[in-house]
């Protein structure tokens, strides 16, 4: 395999994963996030969707993101008859945003990034050795 290929394989990799961090962050940051207005919908979740594309210059398989979704899932509700958000009833709708299951992608996202590195520099190492032996 030709290792500039590889580079490029990981570094899409990595490029993927560090989009999937920056909307697991977002959703991070905004999980309380509610409406502004009585009945307002909150925030709600992104998700990301990976998808397979081939380079057509170099031939390889590469990973990108193909979309930047949202959760369709319910919106929990509260009971908070002060909150200017709160509808007729006292009840807030609340974002989607499980921050467990944000934590658990995180991991898993980092987890990916850091072998797509591990192979990236296992990459360059064995590129540095070739050039040492053509010297």
């Amino acid at each position: 395999m030709d290792l500039t290929k590889a580079l490029s394989i990981s570094a899409s990799g990595m490029n993927a994963q560090g989009v999937r961090l920056r909307v697991i962050a977002e959703n991070l940051a905004n999980q309380d996030t509610t409406g502004s207005s009585p009945g307002a919908n909150p925030y709600r979740r992104k998700t990301v969707t990976f998808a397979d594309s081939v380079n057509r210059q170099t031939g390889t398989n590469l990973v990108t993101v193909a979309a930047i979704g949202q959760d369709p899932s319910a919106f929990p509700l509260r009971y908070d008859p002060s909150n200017p958000a709160a509808n007729t009833q006292g009840y807030v709708k609340l974002p989607n945003v499980n921050s467990f299951i944000e934590m658990m992608d995180m991991r898993d996202a980092e987890r990916s990034y850091d072998a797509n590195l591990s192979v990236l520099q296992a990459t360059r190492s064995m590129l540095t050795r070739t050039i040492d032996l053509l010297k």
